[in-house]
């Protein structure tokens, strides 16, 4: 079988970055040949991608999540314009994120996040590298912002989708690919596997966003790159294709889309 990609991963993670061997192994078992790293704060940066360089077939994307709150007591480094720059420079580094917009915990005045996804957006259209995008009770926003920023120049991804199927229509329209995780084989997922049906198989990617959402049968319990092999098997399964075109197609785009990752 052509070997996986896990397209969306936290590696660096305490639950994970300690048992490293055995997920590097567990990944070799279940035919997933490479995982991206997504960034999450800039104080984790260098950690996650010293994990990165240390293996072959592991990349980075550098960026600061979009709930990472700005201010307070422990508020996390701001990505500014040069440093996301400076750090993309790595070859190891083949994207700008993750970024994007996340309504669902905060409230409030959050131009301040706004205005951090417009940053990483400029940063990606200067360096030529993709975006990771993450968008979570803010798809109207998220859209628009692409929209006036012309994200589509770079295009990228829209990981972890959870989004309607009118959302994915509008990503694919803008560029992007459509990443689906774990979430697309729970039970109750009902809409989320009709996206799974509808985007184009050239513009599908899968990930675990591991160590977080878990796939069926491992519901509940802490994710890892290998099990992306349950996810490729649901949608495998929900579009009545085998496993091998799901992996073939899926690491092709993989590896089209984040050009810098060698394959």
């Amino acid at each position: 079988m052509t070997p996986l990609v896990d397209s969306h991963c936290h590696l660096d993670f305490p639950e994970l970055a300690a048992n490293m061997p055995i997920l590097l192994e567990n990944m070799a078992q279940n035919q997933v040949g490479w995982a991206l790293c997504a960034g999450v704060t800039l104080e984790r940066f260098p950690a996650m991608l010293a994990l990165v360089k240390a293996q072959p077939n592991l990349f980075a994307a550098v960026g600061v999540h979009p709930d990472t709150e700005s201010d307070g007591e422990e508020a996390a480094a701001e990505a500014d314009l040069d440093t996301l720059l400076e750090l993309a420079k790595d070859p190891k580094v083949v994207a700008i994120g993750e970024t994007g917009l996340d309504y669902y915990r905060l409230t409030g005045d959050l131009e301040w996040q706004r205005e951090r996804f417009r940053t990483h957006i400029r940063a990606a259209k200067t360096c030529g590298k993709p975006l990771i995008i993450h968008t979570r009770a803010a798809a109207a926003d998220t859209i628009r912002i692409l929209k006036e920023e012309g994200a589509g120049d770079v295009g990228g991804v829209f990981h972890c989708f959870t989004e309607t199927p009118e959302v994915a229509r509008q990503a694919l329209d803008l560029g992007f690919h459509i990443s689906f995780s774990g979430i697309v084989t729970f039970k109750k997922a009902v809409e989320l596997k009709e996206v799974a049906q509808l985007v184009p198989l050239n513009r599908m990617l899968v990930e675990t966003d591991s160590p977080y959402l878990a796939p069926v049968p491992y519901r509940g319990k802490t994710n890892q790159p290998a099990y992306v092999r349950h996810v490729a098997e649901e949608i495998a399964t929900l579009r009545s294709l085998s496993l091998e075109t799901i992996a073939q197609t899926t690491t092709d785009n993989f590896f089209r889309l984040f050009k810098d990752a060698p394959r």
